[in-house]
């Protein structure tokens, strides 16, 4: 399997948008994305400078049900 990238929001919220998933909401720092033909399907990034750690990431890629391999192919790497 592959190791997950340590990304700055701003990637990963590319990704997610051409996965199809839309900005719901936004409270302080915090993102709300959802699928746009399956509500079930949703995402929370925080928006803080860096990294987003790599837990993080494997939690929003949970949340979101999108596999790695995926998500590495709309990150194009």
């Amino acid at each position: 399997m592959n190791k997950l990238p340590a990304l700055p929001a701003k990637e990963i919220i590319r990704a997610l948008q051409k996965a199809d998933f839309v900005l719901v909401r936004q409270r302080g720092s915090h993102a709300r994305f959802v699928h746009r033909n399956n509500p079930d399907r949703y995402a929370t990034v925080a928006l803080h400078g860096g990294d987003v750690p790599r837990r993080d990431l494997a939690s929003i890629l949970r949340q979101a049900k999108l596999p790695l391999k995926e998500f590495l192919k709309l990150l194009g790497k």
